[in-house]
């Protein structure tokens, strides 16, 4: 049975970021190519939410949290079996303090 994928506000913030980052530092071409490569892996998730791994640092693995890796960025995300929804909560590029933005949600 497929899951449901839902993103946190957070999420979609941390996305804008990274997508108007790479738009000005490299264009909009290449900016909405990572977008469509960022919403796909998403959407991937609804069919195998195990896709991604658990994080390194056990304070995250605590909270339930797994992690998928996407190049230079990494997808935080919790499962919900019971109710088959998968909510994305950050997408950060894996070169920020990302424990910290985590953390601080």
């Amino acid at each position: 049975m497929k899951f449901t994928v839902k993103r946190t506000d957070t999420a979609d913030s941390l996305i804008r970021n990274i997508i108007l980052h790479i738009s000005e530092n490299f264009g909009v071409d290449v900016a909405l190519e990572k977008l469509n490569e960022l919403e796909e892996s998403i959407k991937s998730l609804s069919d195998n939410p195990y896709r991604g791994i658990d994080p390194k640092y056990a304070v995250l693995r605590r909270q339930g949290y797994r992690v998928l890796i996407l190049e230079k960025n990494l997808v935080f995300y919790k499962i919900d079996e019971a109710r088959k929804v998968i909510t994305v909560h950050a997408v950060v590029d894996q070169r920020q303090d990302y424990l910290g933005i985590i953390l601080g949600l």
